[in-house]
């Protein structure tokens, strides 16, 4: 798909009050698309209206706002039926919204589990349900984007509940590739790496993680990290318009994606040396 004119095409941003998902639906306007955006958080999402309100835009692009909890199926699919009133079928989906836990197995509750499934992996599943089949009917292509993470295929103790929620969201992308090629519609499985966002300063952290000091050195050391959440939008529209299957985005996930295929071995070790900032029971 050819993203440098988005003009007539319609795009569904999840999670769109802040970070990534903000991010990519103002670089999604700024190319002239028309957006349908939601979030839990409507101070953020009505902030993100003002600044794609301030862009120049083509005539007749819109932007359609609503509070929705990814969580609840029902509420994805009434968000669906006010975008199709719009328009038949959307263009591109993408399926950002996310939360975050930072914890051991032993130290993730159960309601934290169905918490960050429901949310994780369940808000995509919803997503995907709502729009994916009249983007099909409607026959002219598409592409799905699924925000994934580098712990999509780096796992780490300490991201245990997370790491197996974006796991999960690789492999329902790559199912999906397979079976919406024949209809045209592209899906990328977008994974960024250290991204100075606020998830990270609204994660929960459990057991040993759990402290204000972890908390302080987690958000600090994102923020040096510097990488942020428009330089993975335009990852984001690179990866739609050379209709990557997997895209990882940044250099640590590129680095560990590489290292992944030619040395797991190497990437144990890796992950050897990480359990020793968390204190064992």
């Amino acid at each position: 798909m050819d993203v440098r004119n988005l003009g007539g095409r319609w795009v569904v941003v999840t999670g769109a009050a802040s970070g990534i998902g903000r991010a990519s639906a103002l670089a999604f306007a700024a190319r002239g698309a028309s957006l349908a955006l939601c979030d839990l958080d409507e101070a953020g999402l009505a902030e993100t209206g003002e600044r794609i309100a301030a862009l120049a835009r083509p005539a007749g692009a819109a932007t359609l706002a609503a509070r929705v909890d990814v969580a609840d199926a029902a509420a994805v699919s009434a968000f669906a039926d006010q975008v199709h009133a719009r328009v038949p079928a959307v263009d591109v989906l993408m399926n950002n919204a996310g939360v975050a836990i930072g914890a051991r197995f032993q130290d993730t509750t159960l309601e934290d589990w169905r918490w960050i499934v429901d949310v994780n992996l369940m808000g995509v599943v919803h997503g995907c349900r709502a729009f994916v089949p009249r983007m099909v009917s409607r026959a002219r292509g598409g592409h799905v984007v699924n925000v994934a993470s580098l712990a999509g295929y780096f796992a780490s103790q300490a991201l245990a509940a997370y790491s197996t929620t974006k796991f999960a969201v690789v492999g329902l992308s790559e199912a999906l590739r397979d079976e919406l090629a024949p209809a045209g519609i592209g899906v990328s499985a977008v994974c960024p790496g250290i991204i100075d966002t606020p998830i990270t300063r609204n994660a929960k952290l459990r057991g040993p993680l759990a402290t204000s000091a972890m908390r302080d050195q987690l958000v600090a050391g994102y923020r040096r990290r510097g990488y942020t959440a428009e330089r993975v939008a335009r990852g984001v529209l690179r990866a739609i318009e050379r209709d990557r299957g997997l895209a990882p985005i940044s250099p640590e996930s590129w680095a560990l994606w590489f290292a992944k295929r030619v040395s797991p071995g190497f990437v144990a070790w890796l992950g050897a040396r990480g359990r020793a900032r968390i204190a064992p029971d």
